[in-house]
């Protein structure tokens, strides 16, 4: 009998554990979410995409995903807890990544597409079936470590359930602001809250509890005498502490969260005492060690960082002051933490016997000291401005995509890749037909086959803020460009995108920018990408329409055209229809008479004394239109006060209303706590302020929700002369307010309040009071008009057509005086600012004042200047 050869060939696979294959299949995942999120990083704002997107895939999807899959990990071994079978880790990672990828597109869906309830129902589910999966897995581990060995590391799994419940705390805010239906204030309060549940929290929770055995283990040394006490002594005050801020950051509560983030940073300082100790024994001296160690540098920086930030600002700023960090701070720590940890343990998990350990080790160290020192060098370039700091990232997105792209091909070579089940066959091709319909809703917006450009150019103001852009609704020909200059007068950043893909950048507070948005050729919306600005109200429509339009570019830069508003259009400007059933064209009660614009000269005297009444009661607020109002002295706007530089005005505020009701005065410099509290029906109180600075100022109720007081009338001005004003022939004063009809404080007014969307725009309370009974001057008198813009939500670009101004005083200073060269068209106020123009009569006639936002003029916003011959 010949003898038998056996032949082994040299490929053959040396056996590999049964966890292998699953935790390929979960790492593979981990990296695809890296990946995407580098991806959205490098090219998600030229796709037109949010700027949150990286962080939310990032954090949601591959830090997420790893958290669970090794928090299981870290207690199955180390508490010698049954190993769950291979059904329940399939769905589990199917249905968490199917809920992440919802969650995901939807919110994409509600910052980029039209939205809709489908749209926002589908971002919920998602966060609901997010927050649902990770508590059943924390109640897993829960349950399993309740009938396991326990022992000296039974901390793991409760720093474990800690961490899970934060994260379902942290889903809470984050589904009210894909809601949107709170104030500009509560959205940043929650946003803050949402941040630090889920990065101290979710994360940082998750992390410290794994450290106390993860960090030993990449020093390979033992792990330090008395860990397990400091673990349990830690984790209470670390829980209470992080509750204690976010409830501060949600509610307002500034020092509970100051006091709860101190105590959550003095328990991560003790806890990170033995893990000093066991680096000060054996240094770190590998990939992953260093990078573990940098992780926690950056988190150590953070959370002093944090501390200060929620000690200087108040609670709904510091989210705000923070934002620029947040991306640094999640690749510094989170990022990190992730790198570090998948360098040590996915090379283990692979298995293969020693030989495959050390190539897989091998690969995906490959340059690790360049790859460390890139990103940490430039995750502190990304805080320059300008190209600078967007190369910086381009380096931090190359460093972590390297990793992506090593670790990935340790994983093919190993031959783990995960095999397809119907589960997540099922959930990538929901989320496959998500992205198509996302990129669909991307794609259109405002174009129509069979328009020709008619070479004309709008250019329009926008105004970004208190969760509304102004104007609301921008009226062109069919065919027209338009170009928007957009500035953000909100404390918060903003930015504006339309629905055909142009977008601003994200504009700091205060910060400009123009966006040209190209020839419109059917309606298009605007709105703010922010998380939940959206849906809180932030969204512009630019509608097409025939020739009734053209007084809505009565200004605007038509390209070789000159000011369509003169006498051509300007009487159409006065009596055009109206929305929300106001005609200002039509008749007014018999008897009426409008607020007295004229204003008298500054009284003598160096204190004022004056009475104001608060009184609930009915006002004719356009032609044959009635409405309940609340107001000061009986009238909208209340009382005009005025006096000098250095006078002193000693108001009394008498409420005669049925409701609580207060006043705040612009026009002085003092703590509010006393003269600006709420007073109760029949009570009173003295509010004495110093008039040291001069302007046009407004007066209004504070008490909360002050856009209802103000938006229902209790608004006024003061004067206060500027030094050596000259005497001039004929004096206004124009307060400019929105009108919101309605029950005041009842749900259909409330909810046009929310959405700033009023029924008309008012000078003194009227809505073109002023066209039935106009303002009179005479030919070659010089005439000056105080403008104050009231709000709650608007401003005004206050103009008359055909005259022009020589001069102009805004906010406490000469824009321009008459022996300037130059002249002025329109005075442009945000809400709360005022001041003066100028001008004189050049011939008889009727002259429209307008404010130079159509959509207010066409909407109550004007009225007339009757010149006569002298």
């Amino acid at each position: 009998m010949p003898p038998v050869q056996i032949r082994i060939e040299s490929h053959t696979r040396p056996p590999t554990l049964p966890r292998a294959s699953w935790h390929s299949r979960a790492n593979t995942v981990v990296l695809a979410w890296a990946a995407l999120a580098v991806l959205a990083l490098l090219f998600g704002e030229g796709l037109g995409l949010p700027r949150w997107l990286p962080v939310h895939l990032f954090l949601l999807g591959a830090v997420t995903n790893a958290i669970v899959t090794w928090t299981e990990h870290f207690s199955v071994a180390l508490l010698r807890m049954a190993q769950p079978t291979a059904r329940m880790q399939s769905v589990r990672l199917a249905v968490l990544n199917a809920g992440i990828a919802a969650l995901i597109a939807g919110a994409v869906a509600l910052s980029t597409t039209s939205g809709g309830v489908p749209v926002l129902g589908t971002a919920l589910a998602g966060a609901a079936v997010v927050a649902g999966t990770v508590a059943w897995h924390t109640g897993w581990l829960v349950v399993r470590a309740r009938s396991a060995m326990g022992g000296r590391f039974a901390h793991v799994t409760r720093w474990y359930t800690a961490a899970g419940l934060f994260l379902v705390v942290a889903a809470v805010p984050g589904a009210v602001m894909l809601f949107g239906s709170v104030s500009s204030r509560t959205h940043e309060q929650l946003i803050a809250a949402h941040a630090h549940a889920a990065l101290l929290g979710w994360v940082g929770l998750a992390v410290i509890g794994t450290l106390f055995t993860l960090w030993p283990t990449l020093l390979r040394t033992r792990v330090a005498e008395g860990s397990e006490k400091t673990a349990h002594r830690t984790l209470l005050p670390a829980a209470l502490g992080l509750a204690a801020t976010v409830a501060g950051l949600a509610h307002g509560w500034r020092w509970a969260a100051v006091a709860g983030v101190l105590v959550y940073a003095a328990a991560f300082a003790a806890a990170t005492a033995p893990l000093v100790r066991v680096a000060l024994r054996r240094r770190p001296h590998t990939a992953a060690s260093w990078t573990v160690l940098a992780a926690q540098v950056w988190f150590a920086v953070a959370l002093v960082a944090d501390a200060a930030v929620i000690s200087l600002v108040p609670a709904h700023e510091v989210y705000t002051v923070l934002r620029p960090y947040v991306p640094v701070f999640l690749v510094g720590f989170t990022g990190q933490i992730l790198l570090g940890s998948l360098t040590f343990l996915l090379p283990v998990v692979l298995g293969g016997g020693p030989e495959r350990l050390i190539r897989n080790s091998g690969l995906v160290e490959k340059w690790w000291p360049a790859r460390l020192a890139v990103l940490n060098t430039a995750l502190l370039l990304t805080l320059l401005p300008g190209v600078a700091g967007t190369l910086a990232w381009v380096a931090v997105a190359a460093s972590v995509l390297a990793f992506v792209v090593l670790a990935a091909t340790a994983v093919i070579r190993s031959g783990h890749l995960p095999r397809p089940s119907a589960t997540a066959m099922g959930a990538t091709a929901g989320a496959a037909a998500t992205a198509l319909a996302l990129m669909l809703a991307l794609s259109g917006g405002g174009t129509s086959e069979g328009v020709e450009p008619t070479g004309r150019t709008r250019t329009v103001e926008v105004s970004l803020g208190a969760m509304t852009i102004s104007p609301g609704t921008v009226s062109l020909d069919p065919g027209d460009s338009l170009v928007l200059e957009v500035v953000n007068n909100d404390s918060q950043p903003h930015d504006l995108r339309m629905g055909n893909g142009v977008q601003t950048p994200l504009l700091s507070p205060g910060e400009e920018a123009v966006l040209e948005v190209g020839v419109v050729t059917g309606p298009l919306e605007g709105w703010c990408t922010v998380m939940g600005h959206r849906a809180a109200g932030m969204t512009m429509n630019v509608v097409t329409t025939g020739d009734d339009v053209a007084l809505a570019d009565a200004g605007g830069t038509e390209a070789g055209g000159a000011d369509a508003g003169g006498e051509e259009h300007g009487g159409h400007a006065a009596h055009g229809d109206t929305s929300g059933g106001i005609d200002p064209g039509g008749e007014w009660s018999e008897g009426w008479e409008p607020f007295e614009a004229a204003l008298e000269p500054a009284p003598g005297g160096e204190v004022h004394e004056v009475e104001i009444v608060v009184t609930e009661s009915e006002s004719e607020v356009a032609p044959g239109v009635r409405q309940p109002v609340w107001t000061f002295g009986g009238t909208v706007p209340g009382p005009v006060l005025r006096g000098k530089l250095g006078d002193v005005f000693e108001i009394t505020l008498v409420n005669d209303g049925t409701m609580g009701h207060s006043i705040d005065f612009h026009a002085g410099s003092l703590a509010p706590d006393e003269p600006m509290r709420t007073i109760a029906p029949g009570e009173e109180l003295t509010y004495r302020f110093h008039a040291d600075m001069a302007g046009a100022w407004l007066y209004h109720c504070s008490t909360m929700p002050m856009s209802h007081h103000l938006g229902n009338g209790m608004y006024g001005a003061v004067v206060v002369d500027p030094p050596d004003l000259p005497e001039v022939d004929r004096e206004y004063l124009l307060v400019q307010g929105e009108l919101y009809l309605g029950e005041p404080g009842g749900a259909e007014q409330v909810e046009k309040i929310a959405a700033a969307e009023p029924d008309a725009w008012v000078f003194n309370g009227s809505a073109n009071g002023y066209g039935h009974a106009p303002l009179t001057a005479e030919v070659d008198e010089r005439v000056r008009v105080w403008v104050v813009a009231a709000g709650p939500s608007s401003g005004t670009a206050f103009h008359i057509v055909g005259a022009r101004f020589d001069t102009v005083y805004k906010e406490g200073n000469y824009l321009l005086r008459p022996e300037d060269p130059g002249g002025s068209q329109a005075l442009d106020l945000a809400p709360a600012q005022g001041g003066f123009v100028e001008t004189v009569f050049p011939e008889a006639g009727t002259y429209p004042f307008v404010d130079h936002d159509f959509r207010h003029a066409e909407n109550g916003a004007h009225g007339y200047f009757e010149v006569e011959d002298r």
